[in-house]
């Protein structure tokens, strides 16, 4: 443990909870649920703390069926990590095995040259609250939770031990770093050495950088790989426009397999210059176009001044944070999709993506259909995709990420 600093050591030591439901609450735990609400639970100790232990007991003859942990700052007031009759030991072992399990997962896309994958996909993975990002030889671990302080010790041992890396830097959500409960500073290095905060990776052969201290999230956002895999694959020769484009993803596939013109457009200027530096770490002979604006703004000035582009891909932020917000999320995808049937070029592609989780795919996929419906041109969808298997779906709220491909005929 030497070789970690000292910071990730808790000196708290969690209790243990006798926990009681309601009929509800018994229900979510029997069906394997990671959450528990606070108005499931009936009963629990008075003094409890975020990182205790709840030990579940169900009403049919007082038998433990489940265990988690507590959340004092969290209407999801316990995070569950075992559900079930059968019994478990919340200790080093077992974590190290749920993460053994997890790498199991990812060993698939491992056996392509890509060195950058998620090796915990929080509650997917059993790790509600915390996620782990590899990217080459450095781990990022964004933490969410309390809960995982007095446990972090040994899980950050066993992801070290699993993946091999020679670096883990930590990230904190921003009422992580509000919280009194640790000594951690977000963006430090509490194993090995970080030379560079840009760290070059690999993903099905080409090249990226990820700021792993200042991007977002652990320094990029991994779950659109295999989308970014396809869209090149099918921009060979042609002219594509990627919308709301961030690091330049998709942008730098299309230009690494030979797209004729890129053009990326975000309304973060910081975010362009990545994206144009992660296109010169690959050789390509295309042109490489930046636009920094508002991509409603800008996308109705490309349709006035008759722009059109053989790809169009459209992948916003979410828009629907919360549940009052999901009607004019689905208003926008709408309007979103009207600008894209404009700028796709005839026997164009057009793909449309959402990271919304509160917008569900069905729900998503049919505002799409719907539009280019009304449309009076002539498409097809070609294609739907979902997560990528290092961001395997454990529950339904679990999944927030969907993309579908439509091929217009003229």
């Amino acid at each position: 443990m030497s070789q970690f600093t000292k910071s990730i050591t808790s000196s708290y030591t969690p209790k243990r909870l006798a926990t009681k439901l309601n009929a509800n609450g018994e229900r979510f735990v029997l069906q394997g649920h990671p959450w528990l609400f606070s108005d499931n639970i009936t009963k629990i100790n008075d003094d409890a703390k975020s990182g205790d232990l709840a030990i579940i007991f169900g009403k049919n003859k007082n038998k433990v069926i489940g265990l988690g942990l507590y959340d004092g700052n969290s209407p999801i007031r316990i995070k569950m990590l075992h559900s079930g009759n059968t019994g478990a030991t919340i200790n080093a072992e077992f974590f190290n095995t749920k993460i053994e399990e997890a790498f199991a997962k990812r060993q698939s896309l491992l056996q392509t040259n890509t060195n950058s994958y998620r090796l915990l996909f929080g509650e997917n993975d059993g790790f509600p609250g915390l996620i782990a990002d590899v990217y080459a030889h450095v781990l990022v671990v964004k933490i969410y939770s309390e809960i995982w302080l007095p446990y972090l010790e040994y899980i950050l041992e066993s992801l070290q031990a699993v993946s091999k890396v020679k670096t883990i830097v930590i990230r904190l959500s921003r009422s992580m770093e509000q919280s009194k409960l640790h000594n951690l500073q977000n963006g430090e290095v509490v194993y090995g050495v970080l030379e560079n905060e840009v760290v070059e990776f690999v993903e099905h052969d080409v090249n990226f950088s990820a700021n792993v201290i200042k991007g977002h999230k652990t320094g990029y956002f991994l779950d659109h790989r295999a989308n970014r895999k396809q869209v090149g694959e099918w921009s060979k020769g042609k002219t594509v426009l990627d919308v709301f484009s961030y690091a330049g993803g998709f942008s730098v596939h299309a230009l690494a397999n030979g797209a004729k013109e890129v053009t990326s457009l975000d309304i973060s200027k910081q975010a362009l210059e990545i994206a144009v530096l992660n296109g010169k770490l690959n050789p390509y002979s295309g042109t490489h176009k930046t636009i920094a604006d508002d991509a409603f703004a800008a996308m109705k000035q490309m349709i006035k001044n008759k722009q059109t582009f053989d790809v169009v891909i459209i992948d916003p932020p979410s828009f629907a944070k919360q549940q009052s917000e999901i009607e004019l999320a689905k208003k926008k995808y709408a309007q979103l999709a009207q600008l894209g049937v404009k700028l796709t070029a005839k026997k164009g592609l057009l793909v449309l993506a959402s990271c919304s989780s509160r917008v569900l795919a069905d729900v998503f996929f049919d505002i799409n259909t719907h539009v280019l419906n009304e449309s009076s041109r002539t498409s097809e969808c070609i294609l739907k995709t979902y997560h990528d298997s290092d961001h395997p779906i454990g529950f339904l709220e679990g999944a927030y990420l969907k993309c579908g491909y439509y091929r217009f005929e003229g």
